[in-house]
């Protein structure tokens, strides 16, 4: 089946359904972080971290991968994560919402069957690994375990992926055994992390910081992305936004050292959104001009003004997690906003680099 028939039209609103729950996490964030704005529920706040992780990312990874091995039955995936994370907007019951990102991610589980099927590498092993840490976390929240608890079986499935989609693009660099077996023991350590964390929620804090930081040194030590730099334009801009994306792996894992058995406050807030903003955004933001157009099946042209959205998420991570270490509420509550701000550009920047791509290749074909 041609990427252009009814399956390619389809993908629009399944990046649709992503996107609302990426705005409606982003307001509950806010709320959660303390400013007074209107709710629709008192269960909102609450869901910010499931809307983020499972209606957002795992929606828009599950539909990257429905792409990949292009079967009709694979767009369940992220269509039922999507729906999971709007029904966790409308206020429908917990359990429903928890119900279809879990049912999400075990046909997740079964793209990476044929995926892994076709092709079988360490790195489509461990990006397959992610998806059952993933589906995993769903199915502790799903039976009533807590989000301190939820959440490191959710970071296993971000950092996977992407350590996983690296790896497999370092093999341009021909890595020997001894990199590959010290990628298995990061991932093995972080996987480690999440089980103890689940036994004993008050311990395994000190693991999960030795796996990340050993992940992020792996990364800045074997990626390609160094080369990247190198290439100016487009390549240039993916390899900043990796390499920074690392060094804030690497602070969550010095954060989780020392705080990683904190289940709330400010020191938690610090060591999550390290991974989840300074890592794994930086990350969309690199992949974002290769992502958006495969998924879309539109042109994309890049600019420099993707620079903005991705300096300033750093600086207004830095004045959030600096306001979380020291106390500094004023400096903690501005930089949330800020943060959703520098999202919101970052939309803003890739709708702009769409649409300008569409129409000069309009004008192009009229001409």
């Amino acid at each position: 089946m041609s990427i252009h028939g009814p399956v390619g039209r389809g993908r629009a609103p399944l990046l649709l359904l992503g996107m609302v729950s990426l705005l409606a996490a982003l307001w509950a964030g806010l709320l959660r972080l303390g400013w007074a704005w209107p709710t629709w529920g008192p269960a909102l706040p609450a869901a910010h971290g499931p809307l983020m992780v499972s209606g957002f990312l795992g929606a828009l990874i599950s539909l990257e991968r429905a792409v990949a091995v292009n079967r009709r039955w694979a767009y369940a995936a992220p269509l039922l994560t999507g729906l999971g994370g709007l029904s966790l907007l409308v206020g429908a019951p917990p359990t429903v919402g928890a119900a279809l990102i879990f049912l999400g991610s075990l046909v997740l589980i079964a793209i990476f069957r044929v995926i892994l099927g076709m092709h079988t590498a360490l790195f489509s092993v461990a990006i397959a690994g992610g998806a059952v840490l993933w589906a995993v976390g769903n199915l502790f929240w799903l039976f009533g375990r807590p989000i301190p608890q939820v959440v490191w079986w959710w970071v296993g499935f971000l950092v996977l992926t992407i350590a996983g989609e690296r790896l497999e693009l370092s093999r341009l660099l021909r890595l020997g055994r001894v990199p590959q077996a010290l990628f298995v023991a990061a991932a093995l350590l972080l996987v480690a992390g999440a089980v103890w964390k689940t036994l004993t929620l008050g311990s395994g804090g000190a693991l999960l910081g030795v796996a990340l930081l050993s992940m992020a040194a792996w990364l800045l030590r074997y990626d390609i992305a160094w080369r990247r730099l190198r290439a100016g334009g487009q390549a240039r801009f993916t390899g900043a936004s990796l390499l920074s994306g690392y060094v804030w792996l690497g602070l969550a894992g010095m954060f989780a050292l020392f705080w990683g058995n904190i289940t709330a406050g400010p020191y938690y807030d610090a060591t999550l959104h390290a991974i989840f903003l300074g890592f794994v955004f930086a990350m969309i933001f690199g992949h974002a001009p290769i992502i958006f157009p495969a998924v879309l099946q539109a042109p994309f042209q890049f600019s420099n003004r993707f620079y903005s959205h991705l300096v300033l998420l750093h600086l207004t991570l830095i004045l959030r997690v600096t306001g979380d270490l020291t106390g500094w509420w004023t400096g903690r509550l501005w930089g949330g906003l800020l943060n959703a701000l520098v999202l919101l550009l970052f939309l803003a920047n890739t709708v702009t680099a769409v649409k300008r791509a569409g129409k000069e290749k309009s004008m192009a074909h009229g001409a």
